[in-house]
Order: structure tokens, then sequence, then C-alpha cells
């Protein structure tokens, strides 16, 4: 996956509904190439399909999460561009202090869960992590 398959996904996440044509102007690059693009990431089953998104109250059987990350030296771009790929991340907040990263995580089950930890823990540049739970929401 390169940089343009995250963009694409990127533009996918945001409006899952939009057409190719509108997707390759918004990536400055062919029809062809989208469609080529969506078809091998379906394909490899980085895409495995589109779908509704729901409020997190009605979407009760998804386990969620935040993890906070800590990125070595100035690879912050990086690990950013490759986490803005990832479809278990719903979103990605930079932050101060001593995170550098804020990652929602949204999985079918806890031991999904633990395989999108697992993968981001494993990503060169990351030196440490905390994940919590979201337990209950209260307000949106």
């Amino acid at each position: 996956m390169d940089d343009l398959d995250r963009r694409l996904i990127g533009l996918l996440r945001t409006d899952a509904r939009a057409t190719i044509a509108a997707l390759a102007k918004s990536l400055g690059v062919a029809r062809g190439t989208v469609q080529n693009r969506i078809a091998k990431l379906e394909e490899g089953g980085t895409i495995a399909g589109y779908t509704v998104r729901l409020k997190p109250q009605a979407d009760v059987s998804r386990v969620s999460g935040v993890m906070t990350i800590a990125v070595e030296g100035n690879h912050l771009e990086r690990v950013v561009r490759t986490l803005r790929g990832d479809p278990s991340v719903s979103a990605l907040h930079s932050t101060n202090g001593r995170w550098d990263l804020v990652a929602e995580l949204r999985a079918d089950s806890l031991e999904a869960l633990d395989e999108v930890i697992n993968r981001i823990r494993s990503l060169q540049s990351i030196t440490r992590t905390e994940t919590s739970l979201l337990l209950s929401t209260y307000k949106l």
C-alpha cells in the first residue's frame, strides 16, 4: 500500500459513495487508476466492503478504544500516513505532552482489537503506547 492508496482510502472513509470521477479528480489521477486501485484493494482484502457509519450508541456490537502513541524522532509524518490508511483507526489526533498521537480504534471484537493494537505497536518508530477501552458514551 502506498501513499495514493492511503489517500484513496481516506476519501472513501469520508464518502464511500463518491463517484470514481470525483475520487480521481480529488487525487489528481485518471479514472482508470482509481478503478484499478480500488479493485486491487478489494481483491487483497484491504477494502472488505462498504458500510453505513452509525452513531456510537447505535453501533453496540463494536469495541472501541483510545490509544496514545509515542513516536521516535521525527518520524511522526510517516506514522500518521500509515495510521490514516488503517481501517481500524477511526480518528487520529496529534497532541502535546507525553504522547505524540491519540488514535481512536474500532474493531468487531476484543480479539480483533488486540490484533489492531499489536499491529500498531509493531510499526517502526513507535516507542510506546497505552490503550484504554471505551465502555460508555455520555456525549458526542
